[in-house]
């Protein structure tokens, strides 16, 4: 009977993953049909397969396989890096929007640009992380303050204070630039259209350093669920494992948010989708947020062309837009024991 039961769960994980694969790759041949010229997936499996295709359509579609890239990539990253920031603080609605780690990066950015004349995805990258880390740090010394060590509604209180602060500081600084305005105000939204192989290639090492650490800390994490005594109990070093796994999510966050602009959200939904689904062995919680965040950020990418066609709807309003109900309904259902 055993057997049979770890069978048909096996049975159930290897159906999900190949389900998921699936659907990730019919959303990889969405983002490369839809765009301002839609077309069709025979046309478009043609320009992948056919080097010597040199038609218009063909043309367009490899156009748009960087952006695919990078969507696969930034979606990734912010379905871990939500993933990991919820586990080191078991904070239900832990995700670097609402931690304020992206209006960290993107204050950091700004001035960048105004201040030293940034243009480079490599150069919005390092200022990108520096006040990711620095808005983390911040958040979690804030939330610690007071009776009652770090609790999740502390936290997001914090998060969204800061978050606030520093969106005033982003408004103080571009307002009297106009020229500053115009480069940051589609970043800010945040959109995969200025997606390119040169800034893939800058932010790849960065996250490939992120998922190096969570895959290196999932058992750890697996044991910090339990609660600090049994994980202490069981040989782990709490302190270190939350360092890591916060430096792995700033990784992941400020890498993605230095090419993509602050988008929100991915990193709140995908854990949570992930865990009804699967449990909560980091095994899986992983690379299925890895799959879970590609899926759901290009489906958003696609949605934004379709419904802002001939143009398009930058996919940060999208996701902001779908994840706005589902953090209504998480902090609902939390149960938070003080206020």
């Amino acid at each position: 009977m055993r057997v049979y039961k770890i069978n048909m769960k096996l049975s159930k994980m290897i159906g999900i993953y190949i389900g998921s694969f699936i659907i990730l790759g019919i959303c990889i041949l969405a983002s490369l049909a839809w765009g301002s010229r839609y077309i069709g997936f025979d046309e478009v499996i043609s320009a992948l397969t056919q080097s010597d295709n040199m038609s218009l359509n063909a043309l367009v579609v490899r156009e748009r396989i960087p952006r695919t890239v990078f969507a696969l990539i930034a979606g990734a990253s912010l379905g871990i890096s939500g993933l990991l920031m919820q586990s080191i603080t078991r904070n239900p609605i832990a995700d670097p929007s609402i931690l304020g780690v992206n209006t960290g990066a993107s204050l950091f950015v700004v001035v960048g640009i105004t201040f030293f004349n940034l243009s480079t995805a490599s150069g919005y990258i390092w200022f990108a992380l520096i006040g990711a880390a620095i808005t983390s740090f911040c958040v979690y010394g804030i939330a610690s303050i007071g009776p009652g060590g770090i609790t999740p509604i502390k936290l997001a209180l914090a998060g969204a204070s800061i978050s606030a602060i520093l969106s005033s500081l982003v408004s103080l600084i571009i307002l009297p630039r106009a020229d500053v305005m115009d480069a940051y105000r589609f970043w800010q939204v945040g959109s995969l259209s200025g997606a390119t192989w040169e800034g893939i290639k800058s932010v790849l090492p960065f996250i490939i350093v992120g998922l190096i650490i969570s895959v290196i800390f999932m058992h750890a994490l697996n044991a910090l669920a339990l609660g600090d005594e049994v994980a202490t109990g069981l040989g782990v070093n709490t302190g270190l494992v939350r360092i890591m796994c916060a430096i792995a999510g700033v990784i992941l966050c400020g890498a993605t948010t230095a090419i993509a602009g602050p988008i929100g959200f991915i990193g709140l939904m995908i854990p949570h989708i992930v865990r009804l689904i699967l449990g909560s062995d980091m095994k899986n919680l992983i690379p299925m947020s890895a799959i879970g965040g590609a899926i759901l950020l290009m489906i958003s990418d696609v949605l934004g062309r379709i419904i802002g066609s001939p143009s398009e709807l930058e996919v940060g309003i999208i996701t902001a837009f779908l994840g706005a109900p589902i953090l209504i309904i998480i902090a609902r259902k939390a149960k938070v024991k003080s206020i």
